[in-house]
């Protein structure tokens, strides 16, 4: 009997830190040729790039797909499937798949899709794997900006569920092998005691729930988890039903006006003052009320390019890769709404390197 490949899924608001958790995965494989699904929110790629900078020999570009067509459990048929067969077609076949869904994917129809007869006995789900911000979740947040989380999928043309922040939480913690609760240093020993207790007494039976900073967990804890889990999709059911349908049971699509929101790219070169700018990027948020903004910083003087990322007013860096042969520059994608002043927010930057 033919081994099936493993494949974990990571799901999880925006900002819980998916990414991270996951960056971490790839830079601590131990020899396991890893392929990484990456269901990014918006066209831009820069969530790629983040994750392509991993260091790792087994971590190779070509072992990173992207899906941006929309939510991914919108898209199942017309996107995933593919990229699944796509993957198992190769000559080297990674020794474990791992899918980062977007924040606002449903798991349920994702798991089920590993059903389907063209991948069934080719690949399993390992586990799925949610990552919760425990001081949004605590405070009864849900996400550490709840007006990002809205926005996004606004700009998604594919999605055809307007489900509440509240249920789409609970369906993702319903569905959960393993919940991490991110971002555990901002909460106090009590709190996360009383958090832990709760996502117990919510999510099924045996179901693990792991305190974590920066998701730097050991791999042999987040991999190898051996659940099948799409062999248990009973005790995992949505607890809300999210789609429409119409009379001859398929999907009806909704329309979002997505002329409201806008992105723009900015290139600039060296920055000499690191501390200043990322004062500066954290002011212009504020001001211009900036949704997302990412990419990557070239600091002059460093060899190694500063990740960015910012989800509402939080901002994360970290130097991850040197820039080697690829040109030195500073890349950040900046997303907000439609009246968004570009300008204004170029010539601050600009200042600034």
């Amino acid at each position: 009997m033919v081994q099936k490949i493993p494949a974990t899924v990571v799901t999880g608001f925006l900002g819980a830190g998916k990414t991270t958790l996951i960056r971490h995965i790839l830079q601590n494989a131990q020899g396991k040729r890893i392929a990484l699904i990456i269901n990014e929110f918006g066209d831009l790629g820069v969530d790629g790039d983040i994750l392509k900078g991993c260091g790792d020999d087994t971590c190779t570009p070509d072992d990173i797909m992207e899906l941006s067509n929309g939510c991914i459990c919108c898209t199942v048929a017309d996107d995933f499937i593919p990229t699944i067969k796509s993957l198992l077609e190769r000559e080297y076949k990674p020794d474990h798949i791992v899918i980062e869904t977007s924040g606002l994917a449903l798991p349920q129809p994702l798991i089920r899709a590993f059903n389907w007869p063209e991948i069934s006995t080719k690949v399993t789900v390992d586990g799925v794997i949610t990552v919760i911000d425990g001081k949004a979740v605590k405070e009864g947040r849900f996400a550490h900006d709840i007006d990002a989380v809205d926005n996004q999928r606004k700009l998604d043309d594919n999605l055809d569920h307007e489900t509440p922040l509240s249920e789409l939480y609970e369906d993702q913690i319903a569905c959960a092998d393993m919940i991490i609760v991110n971002k555990a240093d901002l909460l106090s020993n009590n709190e996360t005691a009383e958090l832990t207790q709760k996502l117990r007494e919510n999510s099924r039976e045996g179901v693990q729930v792991i305190k974590s900073t920066k998701g730097a967990l050991p791999i042999d804890v987040l991999l190898g988890q051996n659940i099948a889990a799409e062999s248990d999709m009973k005790s995992r059911h949505e607890l809300h039903h999210h789609h429409e349908h119409n009379e001859n049971g398929d999907h009806i699509h909704h329309e979002h006006d997505h002329d409201d929101f806008e992105s723009f790219v900015l290139n600039l070169g060296d920055i000499v003052h690191e501390k200043i700018f990322i004062d500066k990027i954290s002011s212009i948020i504020k001001e211009h009320d900036i949704l997302r903004l990412k990419g990557f910083i070239a600091v002059k003087g460093k060899p190694m390019r500063m990740t960015i990322q910012a989800v509402g007013p939080r901002i994360d860096t970290y130097y991850d890769q040197p820039f080697g042969s690829e040109i030195r520059a500073t890349k950040l994608v900046v997303i907000g709404q439609s009246d968004l002043d570009q300008n204004a927010i170029k010539s601050a930057l600009r200042e600034y390197h």
